[in-house]
């Protein structure tokens, strides 16, 4: 048995871990998720497991489906185009704010993100590719002065964890997604904010096309309805 949750209220944690558990290939798609065994598993009750899969629903790693229960959502091309539309739409937005209010130390926080990327993608850590590539992005929004917007986007980079890693499974991915975010530092450091804004569109346009490829030549996914 688990040790007991104590972080935070019992509902989140156990979201977090059945969050990764599920990013981490341990719940394919299509797996059932049982209420009473996964109260067992973290020796609560069943009321904060039942809070954690409505929260997953929400979050689309998981489907509340009549007499059946919680089961992991298949990777779907519908959720993968909405997801990419509202980032290539809200990001730009947010640097466009919160780069020229850059500080050195912004760009000695951005610089460590990019070195731990790095060596994440060289040791094949995989479970850390979708977390610092999240962590990233949202270092690069953190001058903007726009609250929703940033929790918005920080939910969608959340929800595309499950994405990044499928779409990082190659060499030649990884190479480019490294590349990427160098750039991006150097225009924002340089100060041609115009251009880092315009990168980043088509940075967050090209994950999604070649996200979509991997997905439809692996035939993972399908759309929302399926």
């Amino acid at each position: 048995m688990s040790a007991p949750l104590k972080h935070r209220t019992l509902s989140a944690a156990i979201v977090d871990r059945l969050r990764q558990a599920i990013l981490a290939g341990e719940h394919p798609a299509g797996t059932q998720l049982r209420q009473d065994a996964l109260a067992e598993t973290y020796g609560v009750s069943r009321i904060p497991v039942r809070e954690a899969l409505f929260q997953l629903e929400a979050e689309g790693f998981v489907r509340i489906v009549p007499h059946k229960g919680a089961i992991v959502s298949e990777l779907s091309l519908d959720e993968v185009n909405d997801v990419f539309d509202l980032r290539c739409l809200l990001e730009p937005r947010l640097l466009a704010q919160s780069a020229p209010r850059f500080a050195e130390g912004d760009f000695a926080v951005l610089d460590a993100i990019q070195s731990r990327f790095v060596a994440a993608i060289a040791a094949g850590d995989v479970g850390q590719w979708g977390v610092i590539n999240a962590e990233f992005h949202m270092a690069l929004y953190t001058k903007a002065r726009l609250p929703r917007t940033q929790s918005i986007v920080a939910a969608l980079l959340q929800t595309s964890d499950r994405y990044t890693r499928v779409q990082l499974s190659n060499t030649a991915a990884m190479g480019i997604a490294e590349q990427e975010h160098a750039a991006l530092i150097g225009l924002c450091r340089a100060g041609r904010f115009d251009e880092a804004c315009s990168f980043l569109e088509r940075h967050i346009g090209a994950v999604r096309s070649d996200l979509l490829r991997v997905l439809v030549r692996s035939g993972a996914a399908g759309t929302a309805e399926n």
